[in-house]
């Protein structure tokens, strides 16, 4: 969006961050290039958001942060390191945006978030619930990342709800294992059948004014409008549904959010990372819309 790279953050209301971590996946890898292909395709976005009727910059100050160095291939690394380089922004009240980066840099981003605002709740829109105990032996992938944020008690179950589950499993207690850590889930097939209005009531009414991690997985979308990603999943959502889900989410308490699994050498003519671009773009004009009616109020 062509924002101003800086690391100065006085003043700022949110701040776009590369996280480019992907050796947390369990299937493909590459999501590490993400960021830079985002922010790319970002410079066709405007300013102006007419389904909501926000003007961003009118109301909101942003800033590109840059990447927060990783070590690939070194999840615990990494985490840690994503972990302090993110509590720098929200020490000074800035919300920051993640551009992964595979699903596993959730749970430092969760870290670094309830150091200031503690539980948060969790909007999860994915065909995965990542609520995996562990992969392969290990704990920590892209798979568990949720599982050990509620462990940890860095997610409040009570307001949080994950949107768009979907695809083959392994077994009759593959879904079961989110909803035993106490989510409300809203499978792919019932948001068809329910519609997306009724589903951003449900949203609302779960996550009330919680203070809130909005979490994109970009496989949400059917691979029809994003291939580039790590695990594609048929019977998803057109790009012009996510938008509008988004839309409908005005009012939540966002105090950070990201895009993830998005992988340019899967993508054709950048269709997934122009989608991505796009949903930032959404979620950003959500804080701007916040901004503005509380200014109101």
């Amino acid at each position: 969006m062509r924002l101003p790279y800086t690391k100065i953050l006085e003043d700022v209301d949110f701040a776009i961050v590369g996280l480019p971590f992907d050796t947390g996946s369990g299937y493909r890898i590459g999501a590490r290039f993400a960021p830079e292909t985002i922010r790319s395709v970002s410079l066709l976005l405007g300013s102006y958001n007419i389904g909501i009727d926000v003007s961003i910059f009118e109301i909101l100050s942003g800033i590109d942060y840059g990447d927060i160095h990783v070590v690939p291939g070194y999840i615990d690394d990494s985490i840690i390191k994503i972990e302090e380089g993110l509590s720098v922004i929200h020490n000074m009240g800035v919300i920051p945006i993640g551009l992964g980066g595979d699903h596993s840099i959730l749970l430092a981003e969760l870290r670094a978030a309830a150091k200031r605002y503690g539980s948060l709740g969790l909007v999860l829109f994915d065909s995965h619930h990542d609520c995996w105990n562990s992969y392969q032996g290990h704990s920590f992938f892209n798979s568990t990342s949720i599982r050990r944020g509620v462990e940890e008690g860095l997610i409040n179950v009570s307001h949080s709800i994950i949107c768009g589950l979907r695809g083959a499993v392994y077994s009759t207690k593959s879904w079961k294992y989110a909803q035993e850590l106490g989510f409300e889930i809203i499978p792919a097939s019932q948001i068809h059948q329910i519609g997306l209005q009724e589903t951003c009531c449900r949203i609302l009414s779960k996550v009330g004014q919680s203070p809130l991690f909005l979490s994109f997985d970009i496989d949400f979308l059917d691979p029809a409008f994003a291939p580039g990603t790590g695990t594609p999943e048929i019977g998803g959502f057109s790009t012009w549904e996510a938008q509008e889900l988004l839309r409908g989410l005005c009012g939540l308490d966002v105090k950070a959010a990201d895009i993830v699994e998005v992988i340019p050498a899967y993508d054709h003519s950048q269709i997934t990372s122009i989608a991505a671009a796009n949903l930032i773009f959404e979620i950003i004009s959500l804080l701007a819309w916040k901004k503005q009616n509380s200014n109101k109020s």
